[in-house]
């Protein structure tokens, strides 16, 4: 990792004392927090890890804490699926046709595995961020892949620049908890929006849950999405420009679940969170950002991680809605 100096950045900022100053608010924050049970017994899942990186388009990263320990990256997957899925779909007609005619791009306001709203709105999930809309889309990649735990791997791979791999063990524990996801899956079946079996759902679904990989991996991986869809590590284009930026709203309005709004309010960024305590923010055109500490909220978002992007965002100027100047 690279240690800047006031002279390397814009508007005179020292980036590494800025993560380090916003670490020290932070982290005390994790007491107050808890690690999500079954999680809790997995290899590398300790309450006191924790890591932040900003990764700059140009690949300039400043970071610290535990940037090389990997994770399952759980619900961030669904980001990831997400833009297989579009890339798989074709854009424009693809996309409405076979995505959002069967699921929605609303925020939930429930929590992220709720079977209420589902219920009431006839097997449509509210967004492809919760838990039943994640299955949706897993339900279009198998529709569209050969394999597709494989090529959802080869595509985190080749965005986070590193051969990743999928944790069985973790596979297997998220099959063996799965009887909410489960009894989501059927409910979406008995309205005919599943075309294939509740069990290879489920099994895609538990796989990319089960992708292990580092903040660092994280910041790199998701920095196409900062850059209107063009990985700039590659100058591959991922997703068609207006695509990557309706990927990044969806985020900022769904991507942690029922605090959303919360998380739109004190960090003006698009988000993803996922229960490994793993938080991924963009700022567009500039970084992409990722903050890892395993205690969560109530709402099952990283605590720390949150009280991290906040001071982050606002110490650098970073939220979307402050216009193009910020410290980076």
């Amino acid at each position: 990792m690279t240690t800047t100096t006031a002279d390397d950045v814009d508007q005179g900022v020292d980036i590494d004392q800025v993560l380090a100053d916003v670490a020290d608010v932070a982290r005390p924050c994790a007491e107050d927090g808890e690690v999500k049970a079954y999680i809790a017994d997995l290899a590398g899942m300790e309450p006191g890890n924790f890591a932040i990186c900003v990764t700059e388009l140009d690949g300039e990263t400043h970071a610290m804490g535990d940037l090389d320990i990997r994770f399952s990256i759980q619900s961030i997957s669904k980001v990831l699926a997400l833009v297989l899925a579009m890339r798989k779909v074709g854009e424009g007609v693809g996309v409405q046709e076979q995505l959002w005619r069967r699921v929605g791009r609303e925020p939930s306001g429930d929590p992220f595995n709720s079977l209420v709203q589902l219920e009431r709105e006839q097997g449509v999930p509210r967004n492809p961020l919760i838990n039943a809309g994640a299955l949706i889309v897993d339900d279009v990649l198998l529709d569209h892949c050969a394999d597709p735990k494989g090529e959802l791997l080869t595509l985190a791979s080749e965005l986070a620049g590193e051969e990743l791999t999928i944790s069985e063990e973790v596979a297997r524990v998220e099959e063996d908890t799965s009887a909410r996801n489960r009894a989501i899956a059927n409910l979406m079946l008995s309205f005919d929006n599943l075309h294939h079996t509740v069990d290879e759902v489920l099994d895609v679904y538990a796989h990319q849950c089960a992708i292990e990989m580092s903040a660092a991996q994280l910041a790199r991986a998701f920095r196409f999405l900062a850059n209107d869809g063009v990985d700039p590590a590659t100058d591959r284009r991922i997703l068609h420009p207006d695509l990557a930026r309706r990927v990044a709203a969806i985020m900022l309005t769904c991507g942690t679940y029922d605090a959303a709004g919360e998380f739109a309010y004190s960090i003006g960024l698009p988000c993803k969170s996922g229960v490994c305590g793993a938080i991924v923010a963009l700022a567009p055109k500039q970084a992409a950002i990722c903050v890892w500490s395993p205690p969560l909220d109530d709402k099952g978002n990283s605590l720390a991680g949150r009280v991290a992007l906040h001071e982050l965002s606002d110490r650098l100027d970073l939220s979307v809605f402050k216009g193009p100047e910020s410290a980076l």
